[in-house]
């Protein structure tokens, strides 16, 4: 049910409603690779409390003194090998607006459905996809963290991030939040068809398939944050659905960063050991990103791969992530549908 708009004086100012707004919300993107882009990016980043839980007294002068000073050159310049140069932009965000692209097309039987995107770093902000939706007349929104596996790092400061936004506005929408799908049928079903596809076009066959998915620090799980249990989850109804055994087949944990224990085995030292064990041929897929970014074009298909070339490995290969493709849609239709059951 919506507002009943249709008795308004003659006079009243004019007010759309009706509408039903669809949200994807990814993690974010520097505008730029330079410096100045960088550090406004990894400062909005880093000091966001999910993200980075020490206390403040302990992490700001670190973050303000050394990360904030020597990171945006580094990141820049590994940005910078996976830039999209045709449209000047992240591949995180091209693919992110296709995405919500696609999804309207998808969704034309719902005329009253509007998708929108946004970032939860950098632009566009999440505040400003809100308010533009609201103005558009939207009275519902359903925001759509793209987190199959559901972390405090992730989902939830999206969350928060979007009701900070409410707790400004006079006139809320309604809202509903997208829960994890690490689980979903028809995820588990895309992801094993980008593996097979992907393999069919080489000329040999990995001896191992590595899940990578991005870590957490070991403390946060121990806090009761689930990310690890749903992880673990999607890499064994993946490796059921490939038909592999536990020999061929593993999840490992990439992009730790600070001094303190993550989620392990680390996917660097893995790749690593495997080559100088004998292992010749591996592949490297990320199931935790919906879109290719910086982890997995740079982290993963440059770093490891060159890891394990130099440690007497032989054949590497690294799997896109699902992105625009039928498969990936297809899955992020089939949650959107699913939450938008009674809305639209």
């Amino acid at each position: 049910m919506t507002a009943d708009l249709t008795t308004l004086a003659p006079d009243h100012p004019s007010v759309k409603y009706g509408k039903v707004g669809v949200l994807l919300i990814n993690l974010g993107t520097p505008d730029g690779t330079d410096y100045t882009s960088m550090r406004r990016y990894l400062k909005e980043f880093l000091t966001d409390r999910r993200v980075i839980e020490w206390s403040r007294w302990k992490w700001y002068p670190i973050l303000f003194g050394i990360v904030l000073n020597t990171r945006p050159g580094k990141v820049g310049k590994a940005y910078a090998t996976i830039w999209n140069k045709e449209k000047d932009e992240s591949y995180l965000r091209t693919y992110t607006r296709n995405q919500a692209e696609l999804m309207a097309e998808r969704l034309r039987d719902l005329p009253n459905v509007k998708v929108d995107w946004a970032m939860r770093y950098g632009q566009p902000s999440i505040a400003d996809r809100i308010q533009a939706l609201k103005d558009d007349g939207c009275e519902r929104i359903v925001l759509f963290p793209l987190y199959p596996q559901y972390a405090a790092a992730t989902t939830a400061t999206v969350n928060d991030k979007a009701f900070d936004k409410l707790q400004k506005m006079r006139w809320q929408p309604a809202i509903r939040t997208v829960p994890q799908y690490h689980d979903d049928e028809t995820y588990i079903e895309a992801l094993a068809n980008s593996v097979t596809r992907h393999l069919s076009t080489l000329d040999w066959q990995p001896e191992k398939i590595l899940a990578s998915f991005h870590g957490i620090p070991m403390s946060y799980f121990k806090q009761g944050d689930p990310y690890y249990c749903f992880c673990q989850k999607t890499g064994r109804l993946l490796r059921e659905k490939l038909g592999l055994s536990e020999d061929q087949f593993m999840v490992t944990f990439q992009s730790r960063f600070g001094p303190e224990e993550w989620l392990q085995p680390y996917t660097d030292k893995t790749v690593e050991q495997l080559a100088k064990d004998g292992t010749k041929r591996i592949a490297v897929l990320n199931p935790g990103f919906v879109s290719d970014c910086l982890e997995t074009l740079e982290e993963i298909a440059e770093q490891a791969a060159e890891s394990f070339h130099h440690n007497g490995g032989d054949k590497f290969t690294h799997i896109p992530c699902l992105n625009d493709s039928d498969d990936g849609m297809n899955v992020l239709e089939k949650v959107v549908r699913r939450e938008l059951l009674g809305w639209a």
